[in-house]
C-alpha cells in the first residue's frame, strides 16, 4: 500500500493547505514521487485559459511528480462554499467512490500520497457522506491541523473524537497559528499536547508569508 495521510482541519481557514503542502516537502527526500490531492476544491482563480483551485495548485507546485488533474483534483467546483452546497449549486453529486477510484490511481503512480480534506472532519459531501466517510473510505490515517485561536481547545479534541470513533488513526497533529497576536498560544499547545495523545509534527507561527518549505516536521518513524 502506498503511504499517505489525510489532512483534516479543526475548521475552515487553519492552514490545511499549508501544512499539507509541507508534508509533501518533507517526505520528498524520503519518496521520489510525492504527490498531493485535493479530492474536492471549492472557490476558483484564473489560471491562464482556464479556472483552477489555490489550493490544488499549491500541492501541485509541493509535489515531486505530475498527474493528470482528474486525479490530484477530481471535483472542482466555483463557489467558496461547502462542498455540499457548492456541487448542489451547479447540479452535482459528489460521489466518494468516484473520489476512491481517483486515488487510487494517484496512488498507482506515486510512492507517497498527501490528500487534503475539505473545512472540517464533518463538512458534509453529498445527502449522505461528509468528509469522514471519504477519510474512512481512504483508510489513511490522520494528521489533523489545529487553529490557535479561540474555540480551537475544544474544535482539536471533537475533531480528534471523531477520528478515533471512526477506527481511524491519528497519526498526528500540527499546531498553527493562522492569525498575529494569539495570546497564550504556548499554553493551548501544553494543553492540547496532553489531551490529544498523539504526536506533535510541527509548530507552525503566524507567517505574513506562508511557505511551506519552511516548516519543520517530525514525522512518525513508520512514514520513512
Amino acid at each position: 500500500m502506498t503511504p499517505g495521510c489525510f489532512v483534516i482541519g479543526t475548521d475552515t481557514g487553519v492552514g490545511k493547505t499549508l501544512v499539507a503542502a509541507g508534508l509533501l516537502h518533507a517526505l520528498g527526500p524520503h519518496y521520489p514521487r510525492a504527490v498531493g490531492m485535493k479530492p474536492v476544491a471549492t472557490g476558483l482563480v484564473p489560471w491562464g485559459d482556464d479556472w483552477a483551485c489555490e489550493d490544488a495548485l499549491a500541492l501541485r507546485a509541493a509535489s515531486t511528480v505530475a498527474v493528470p488533474a482528474a486525479l490530484d483534483n477530481p471535483v472542482l467546483l466555483a463557489d467558496a462554499l461547502p462542498p455540499q452546497i457548492a456541487a448542489a449549486r451547479v447540479g452535482v453529486q459528489i460521489d466518494v467512490a468516484m473520489l476512491v477510484q481517483s486515488y487510487r490511481a494517484l496512488a498507482a503512480q506515486a510512492d507517497a500520497v498527501v490528500v487534503e480534506g475539505p473545512g472540517g472532519f464533518l463538512d458534509p459531501l453529498n445527502g449522505t457522506h461528509t468528509a469522514a466517510d471519504l477519510a474512512v473510505a481512504l483508510a489513511l490515517p490522520v494528521v489533523l491541523v489545529v487553529g490557535l485561536r479561540a474555540g480551537g481547545i475544544s474544535h482539536a479534541l471533537l475533531t480528534a473524537e471523531a477520528i478515533r470513533a471512526r477506527g481511524l488513526e491519528l497519526a498526528g497533529w500540527v499546531a498553527n497559528q493562522p492569525e498575529a497576536g494569539m495570546e497564550a498560544a504556548d499554553e493551548m499547545i501544553a494543553c492540547l499536547h496532553q489531551r490529544l495523545q498523539a504526536p506533535l509534527l510541527a509548530q507552525v507561527p503566524h507567517l505574513e508569508l506562508p511557505e511551506p518549505r519552511r516548516l519543520a516536521f517530525e514525522l512518525p518513524a513508520s512514514w520513512l
